[in-house]
């Protein structure tokens, strides 16, 4: 700009789109008298430009304070343009005699502004291109921990099926579900004969804060299955060792804890405020909820839970659910909700199908509610235990019989 004119110097002062002064990008020619301009510029509180519209900010404390910096010098000034937003403010100056800026100047100099301001918002959407790639490659790594965290396969358990599932809304989510040994370090007949704790949670909220809970939740949890309390114990002091962390980040945990004695197949449970699960009675051939008295995770230091039980016979399928799937909206903005949920249960498991198979539907049920082409607002968990039926063999012959 300054070459174009033939003037002594020139001063870019861009902006953020908030109204603060972007320092990193002050530019200046003009030898020593410019240092003392950008220094002052530099150390300008944003507070002076972003109390005042951006229009105003720059006639009242720019301009003025430019023009004073800048001494005896003949100061042009134009706006930096770019979309109807102003990006920034261009002075050219001089201070030789007889110097002035005829209106051949001012078009050149429009023009030269002109083009920086689609430079400066080029530059800005760059940058901002490359805090979102910085913030997929955190998504992306954040995802593969998680992915890592929850587990990869189903547990072999004496006489039962299992089948989970997690669709996260986002890469990272907050839904949790574990399966976890009651017995350190067991190994081969011993694991599958041993009492398993079945775990399904679900952080509030969704993304990177509600996956970090989730794994702190995990690891929290873990150490105290190896305690061998019954649900309800576990659920209390897994609330107070967790009530600091949850505290300071201003969410909450639903939880539903159970564990399941292959030999007896006894099933003990107790409730956070989760969704209770949904048992399917082979033999009644109705559907049933599994539920526990018990406040959210983090909610009351102090908070008390109930314990309750019940014995699963051949053919019984549980279903571990987050509210991602009940909550989950149609194209009428309608909810797919509990009943829907249960219905669907009770189509598949009267089908007879095995574990994995009842999972598969429930999902393909679910998406064809929501749509196939469209992300679920939550993140949607399922885990389905199914008992094996057992092989009634004929009778045999009495002596003697024909």
């Amino acid at each position: 700009a300054s070459r174009l004119v033939e003037a002594e110097g020139a001063l870019l002062v861009p902006f953020h789109a908030d109204g603060r002064i972007w320092r990193e990008q002050l530019q200046a020619t003009g030898g020593d008298r410019c240092a003392e301009v950008l220094r002052q510029l530099a150390a300008l509180p944003d507070s002076q430009l972003q109390a005042r519209p951006s229009g105003e900010a720059v006639t009242s404390v720019l301009d003025p304070l430019v023009g004073r910096l800048l001494g005896q010098a003949q100061v042009f000034a134009t706006s930096v343009v770019a979309r109807s937003i102003q990006q920034g403010r261009l002075y050219v100056f001089s201070g030789r005699r007889g110097f002035g800026w005829s209106e051949v100047h001012r078009r050149h100099l429009q023009i030269v502004a002109d083009l920086t301001g689609v430079a400066l918002e080029n530059e800005g959407l760059q940058q901002d291109m490359r805090r979102h790639e910085r913030l997929d490659r955190q998504m992306s790594t954040g995802a593969e921990i998680q992915a890592q965290l929850l587990p990869d396969r189903c547990p072999v358990i004496e006489g039962v099926e299992l089948a989970a599932r997690c669709r996260p809304a986002f890469q990272v989510g907050g839904d949790y579900y574990d399966f976890i040994p009651t017995i350190p370090e067991p190994a081969g007949r011993r694991r599958e004969q041993g009492r398993w704790a079945l775990v399904m949670g679900d952080v509030m909220g969704k993304g990177i804060p509600a996956g970090l809970l989730m794994t702190l939740l995990r690891g929290m949890l873990r150490a105290e299955v190896l305690s061998g309390l019954p649900p309800d114990r576990i659920l209390h002091d897994l609330n107070q060792l967790a009530q600091e962390d949850l505290a300071h980040s201003h969410r909450f945990v639903t939880l539903f804890y159970s564990d399941y004695d292959p030999p007896t197949r006894r099933l003990r449970y107790a409730n956070a405020a989760h969704n209770p699960p949904l048992l399917w009675r082979r033999a009644a051939g109705r559907v049933e909820r599994l539920d526990a008295p018990g406040l959210l995770i983090g909610l009351q230091s102090e908070a008390e839970y109930g314990c309750g039980s019940q014995q699963l016979d051949p053919g019984d399928v549980l279903l571990y659910y987050t509210d991602g799937v009940t909550e989950a909206k149609g194209f009428s903005g309608e909810r797919f909700d509990e009943v829907r949920l249960m219905r669907s249960f009770h189509v598949a498991c009267r089908s007879g199908l095995g574990a994995q198979r009842i999972l598969d539907q429930l999902f393909a049920r679910l998406d064809g509610f929501v749509g196939s082409d469209r992300q679920l607002e939550d993140d949607a968990s399922m885990v389905v235990l199914k008992v094996r039926e057992e092989v009634m063999l004929p009778p045999l012959p009495s002596p003697g019989g024909p």
